[in-house]
């Protein structure tokens, strides 16, 4: 991590955050633990006392600077609170010196909410882990030596990833390269407030994995086959000459070590095409999986990683002001959305210690978009799809699950749409 005095350069994928953070696309994501017993929040609380010790990057306020936003070390403390508010929230306000993550509780779930300058899904987990980690060794008078297996030393968590494994290519050339045909645009009927509508679905995980293996598929493959033939249910003859474009995250602490509590994700875009679609989920499959080997190829991976590096290491972009670099990002991140249909994160398994996991029910995942952003997390047996979308009704993700019901897999379905619970498909 790069440092001057008591201020932190934004990491490469954090610098088009502030500038794409618009209407209900907060850029703002959400984890949630839900255990098995209601949370405690006086003993929360200094389990988040404790735990920001080792992640004070976290405890950083945004400011605005000449030519580049940067983040400052703050003072301040995050108190946790009972949630009483919609989820989401902008966190970051233009002006206003506040921290950019805040963790609240209802009834058994702790919630981290993050502001997506800081970090990643995977490093927010790490957070998140030793958080949940800390406060069931206090409520349970447990051995403080216990720790979630990624936990790495606070110097490896605040380290910039990007600029590490950066090597000079034409990274700008590459992001053009990148850029996706006009997809398919998912549409609803917008909230008034652009307030973000949750939508969570929690299946069997070795069901599921068992239905990928029917398929001769990975469970990765299978989430976005099954969500293009969901966004093609919803799709009329006109439409489907438009392709749908699945935008996927990659973690790329997979393909370079790093210990990184900070963003370090790289995306690729599965297209396809649904003329092909002969009403056979496996039509779908095999073109997807197909795509997903070319572009995560150790050559296509090297060229997400540097086309974020770009951004910094481009003079011409370096000497620009902010209000224009603002400007530009945001019609460069507007054009690129015309080119994605919706994206889907997959988190993968949430591993915790043991002496601490069998008082764990479950994880879930959420992340804000101008359109809908599904987010896949599994814990033991439990796996979740979080979707959010400003949208009131979920056409698509609904279509998703009854697509999985079909299979024979059960679904639990939660929303925070009625505040209910519990709902079975």
């Amino acid at each position: 991590m790069e440092r001057r005095a008591n201020w932190y350069k934004l990491d490469n994928a954090a610098k088009i955050v502030p500038s794409t953070a618009k209407g209900a696309n907060t850029r703002v994501f959400r984890l949630t633990c839900e255990l098995k017993e209601e949370v405690n929040p006086e003993i929360l609380q200094q389990a988040l006392d404790d735990t920001i010790e080792e992640f004070p990057f976290f405890n950083c306020v945004l400011h605005r600077g000449i030519f580049w936003y940067y983040l400052e070390d703050s003072n301040l403390m995050a108190k946790v609170e009972q949630e009483h508010t919609p989820a989401c929230l902008p966190l970051y306000i233009p002006g206003k010196k506040n921290l950019l993550y805040r963790v609240n509780y209802f009834n058994k779930r702790i919630n981290l909410e993050m502001f997506h300058v800081l970090a990643d899904g995977t490093g927010a987990f790490m957070f998140f882990k030793n958080l949940v980690t800390r406060y069931l060794q206090i409520k349970h008078n447990l051995s403080e030596d216990i720790k979630p297996s990624d936990d790495f030393s606070v110097e490896e968590k605040n380290v910039d990833a990007f600029t590490d494994n950066y090597s000079k290519q034409k990274g700008l050339k590459q992001l053009g390269e990148m850029r996706s045909v006009k997809a398919y645009q998912v549409t609803g009927e917008v909230d008034d407030n652009l307030l973000p509508h949750l939508l969570e679905g929690t299946v069997s995980a070795s069901k599921f994995l068992d239905l990928a293996h029917k398929y001769e598929s990975t469970v990765g493959v299978l989430c976005v086959a099954l969500y293009i033939k969901a966004v093609i249910q919803g799709m009329n003859r006109h439409q489907m000459r438009r392709h749908i474009v699945v935008s996927v995250p990659v973690n790329l602490r997979q393909f370079y070590k790093s210990g990184t509590a900070r963003n370090f994700f790289g995306v690729i875009n599965i297209d396809y095409d649904p003329k092909n679609y002969d009403g056979e989920l496996k039509s779908i499959i095999e073109p997807v999986a197909k795509d997903f080997k070319e572009k995560l190829s150790t050559e296509n991976i090297e060229k997400t990683m540097n086309s974020y590096s770009s951004l910094e290491h481009n003079l011409a972009i370096k000497m620009v002001p902010l209000p224009i670099k603002d400007f530009t990002i945001g019609r460069f991140d507007r054009a690129a959305k015309r080119g994605v249909t919706t994206s889907m994160s997959n988190l993968g398994q949430i591993k915790m210690p043991p002496e601490v996991a069998d008082y764990i029910d479950r994880f879930s995942a959420f992340m804000t978009a101008s359109s809908q952003q599904v987010c896949v997390c599994t814990f033991k047996d439990k796996m979740v799809f979080g979707e959010v979308s400003p949208f009131k009704t979920h056409k698509t993700m609904l279509n998703f699950f009854r697509c999985l019901s079909e299979e024979g897999i059960e679904i639990e379905l939660g929303t925070n749409d009625y505040d209910m619970y519990e709902e079975k498909e």
